[in-house]
């Protein structure tokens, strides 16, 4: 007899023979043993002669957990941090993920709206979803660090070089405006600007002395970006990633040459949300042309 064999054994210490307890779980046998191996579910008594696993009836509620996690498309190392969590720690632990989850989910739509809108050649179509309006920005003082930097690398430099800047803000008379990214050249897969992180601040000769000091070794640099009018559309968290964030870049140009007017400088994104916090469905960025 196999170690499936007789669903219906039980022990005479009321251990449940792995077939038994697979039934009772829901489960399959080669599913328990793997979550043996892991640590996810070990069996109440493993027979040193036969290796036989046998369970207790009261193991069923976490296997049948492990089981819906796991239809959840819960990765196992993820799936052992929840089932080891007590109570609210465990519910956290499944947030987060899902949070995760949703958010990878929009940006797969949003990438796969941008897709479908190239590969049938009606991009025209996908720009009028984009809502475009001009914006008087006032000349401002900011503090910027520049970067050559390819598509990949872009997000984690964005996060990093910003929150340097806007710490680096405090001692420059504080923030004054939404930070925002400037592109001189094409940033893509082959193509690596340079960009350049920028935080508008209030004290200029604080900004010019703290580039005298510790800004420099970033690459960092005071200037004063000129009053400018700028041609955006707003998107949100999920429509940033590359390369659906392409469309919107278009769509604004579009409406730029429908209009009669001029592009008067680089491109930019305008970061006005709090990142972290915002959902995927959040608007957290315009795009933008400087234009005349």
């Amino acid at each position: 007899m196999t170690e499936d064999d007789a669903v219906d054994d039980v022990c005479d210490d009321e251990l449940l023979t792995i077939g038994a307890f697979a039934a009772r779980a829901r489960l399959s046998a080669k599913a328990l043993r793997l979550y043996d191996r892991l640590g996810l579910l070990v069996p109440a008594h493993v027979d040193e002669g036969t290796g036989y696993r046998y369970y207790r009836a009261e193991q069923t509620e976490r296997a049948r957990l492990v089981a819906l996690l796991r239809q959840l498309d819960m990765p196992l190392a993820r799936v052992a941090e929840v089932v080891r969590a007590d109570g609210s720690e465990a519910a956290g632990l499944l947030d987060a993920y899902w949070a995760g989850v949703e958010a990878r989910v929009a940006g797969q739509r949003t990438l796969a709206d941008y897709l479908r809108a190239r590969l049938s050649g009606r991009s025209s179509e996908m720009y009028g979803k984009f809502v475009v309006e001009t914006v008087d920005v006032p000349e401002q003082v900011v503090i910027s660090e520049t970067r050559h930097t390819l598509a990949g690398e872009l997000p984690a430099w964005i996060g990093a070089s910003l929150t340097r800047l806007g710490e680096a803000a405090g001692d420059c008379g504080g923030v004054t405006a939404p930070p925002f990214v400037v592109y001189h050249a094409e940033v893509s897969a082959e193509s690596d600007g340079p960009a350049e992180s920028c935080v508008p601040v209030a004290d200029a000769a604080a900004a010019r002395s703290w580039v005298e000091g510790q800004g420099r070794s970033w690459q960092s640099q005071v200037r004063v970006e000129p009053a400018r009018r700028l041609a955006y559309t707003r998107i949100t968290k999920a429509q940033v990633a590359h390369p659906q964030i392409l469309a919107a870049f278009e769509a604004v140009e579009e409406w730029i040459a429908a209009q009669g007017l001029t592009v008067a400088g680089p491109c930019r994104e305008v970061y006005f949300a709090d990142w972290e916090a915002s959902g995927p469905e959040d608007p957290v960025c315009d795009v933008a042309f400087p234009v005349s």
